[in-house]
């Protein structure tokens, strides 16, 4: 016992313990990774990954690399997972129009089937982000109250707190959630796009962000019961409308006046 109380207070004890804590964290990691990416590939058979492997060849390649890896003109797409590719080829930013500040919508280029091909074949360089199950996005499951709480808190500072969008740096902006499908809203969420944070399972919930679409969808049904939304930018375009609106009339009005003979 005292022999071995005296190796426990050897100056090395330390790193020895150090490298067995990262050992340790490697291999559970590299476990976890390894059934994520079984559970990736299950989803996908390996003709859609060799479909998917000719469509990226023939579309995507120039500005990412005959091998996903990237190229000056494009990110590397090895790790970005099914659920970020779903996304930018299912709104129409992928393939880009030109290049710009950012990737914006447009119609899409690819039906859903080729979408998924090419999700397969990303998929399959390295684990990532799958396209969300049915479950997580039914927005009758979710609670607007909690979703609005997170929207609020990690959202609106830069889509507005309705989701109306808004303008940041450089030319780029946040686009409008507004009608938006709820697999999109939630691949945002979990892959980060453009200039937004990725928000993993760890940073919300997939229950969270279930709560974040039912709020969305909400906001969306409920339309403008006062009237005019005005882009749904709150007081500072309203102030600015009864201000111009005003003194425009208040100018005419002066005008009408003055021309009147005396």
């Amino acid at each position: 016992m005292k022999a071995l109380s005296q190796k426990r207070r050897h100056p090395l004890a330390a790193v020895a313990l150090l490298l067995m804590g990262l050992l340790v964290t490697g291999g559970l990691y590299a476990a976890a990774s390894s059934v994520n990416e079984a559970q990736a590939a299950s989803a996908y058979s390996a003709s859609d990954v060799e479909e998917g492997n000719k469509l990226f060849l023939a579309n995507c390649a120039t500005c990412h690399g005959l091998n996903a890896e990237g190229t000056d003109s494009g990110p590397s797409l090895i790790g970005v997972g099914a659920a970020s590719v779903d996304f930018q080829v299912g709104t129409g930013r992928m393939p880009m129009q030109m290049q710009g500040p950012q990737a914006q919508a447009k119609p899409v280029q690819f039906d859903e089937e080729q979408t998924r091909q090419l999700a397969a074949y990303v998929a399959s360089l390295a684990p990532g982000p799958a396209v969300p199950e049915a479950e997580w996005l039914d927005a009758s499951l979710g609670n607007s109250a909690e979703g609005g709480e997170i929207f609020r808190v990690n959202c609106a500072m830069c889509h507005n707190a309705v989701g109306a969008g808004g303008a940041l740096t450089r030319g780029k902006f946040a686009p409008s959630l507004g009608g938006v499908s709820e697999k999109h809203i939630y691949e945002a969420m979990a892959t980060g796009p453009q200039n937004m944070p990725v928000f993993n399972d760890s940073n919300i919930t997939p229950e969270d962000k279930r709560d974040v679409i039912t709020f969305l969808k909400e906001v969306e049904a409920n339309g403008s019961p006062g009237g005019a939304q005005l882009g749904s930018l709150g007081p500072v375009s309203e102030g600015l409308f009864v201000w111009t609106a005003g003194l425009g009339i208040i100018i005419a009005f002066t005008i009408w006046l003055t021309s009147r003979p005396s």
